[in-house]
């Protein structure tokens, strides 16, 4: 427990940055959800305008091989930012957590009010473990993103290659499965390590969270 009075100066801007810290952390969770219908929104639309197509084989491969990349690409992108908001979401509850075991120690009867995460439980009662990131929205897109690519490849195989059905649908869950184990392999890279590091550790290199 502090000995001295903390300056209401000091005070002033811990309430402050607490209160940055909670939109902060807020405003990547409403991101994240809009980024995720945003592209769930693109995919079905143009899942839509391709079924309109699908007794056409020439207007099939058209519209197929302008659609579907432009889907995969845009759900790369939506990947990259959702990982990018989890680490952010993650670093702004570990540097509250902090600030919150301050105000513990600002008087005797603070701590029952400001408990202090439980190591077993994890975040308001939540644990976060080293295969949490298959539980993501983004582990989510990765999976539905890597369904389009498999599927523009196995189009590519049969509409221009020619390949039999048996082989253009072998090689498009191929691909599929290469294009998940990679996606989630660069998911486990970049949010695995800020899971499971200490709140300290997390709050030294939260200033640059992309580096992570």
């Amino acid at each position: 427990m502090a000995d001295d009075k903390p300056p209401p100066e000091f005070m002033s801007a811990l309430v402050t940055e607490h209160f940055v810290l909670q939109s902060t952390a807020s405003s990547t969770i409403s991101e994240s959800g809009s980024r995720v219908s945003i592209y769930l929104a693109t995919l079905s639309s143009g899942l839509v305008a391709i079924g309109f197509t699908s007794s056409s084989p020439r207007a099939l491969a058209s519209l197929g091989f302008t659609v579907l990349p432009t889907v995969f690409v845009l759900g790369w992108f939506t990947v990259v930012r959702l990982i990018d908001t989890s680490v952010a979401n993650i670093i702004s509850l570990r540097r509250m957590e902090l600030i919150r075991r301050y105000y513990a120690s600002l008087a005797p009867l603070a701590p029952p009010y400001f408990e202090v995460d439980d190591s077993v439980a994890g975040n308001k009662g939540v644990q976060y473990g080293r295969w949490a990131f298959l539980f993501t929205m983004a582990s989510m897109v990765i999976l539905v993103n890597n369904v389009v690519g498999g599927a523009v490849i196995a189009l590519l195989c049969d509409l221009a290659f020619k390949a039999p059905l048996p082989a253009a649908v072998g090689a498009g869950i191929a691909a599929g499965l290469i294009g998940l184990v990679l996606s989630l392999r660069y998911e486990h890279l970049r949010l695995t390590p800020v899971v499971l590091s200490s709140p300290a550790a997390t709050t030294m290199s939260g200033d640059n969270p992309g580096l992570t």
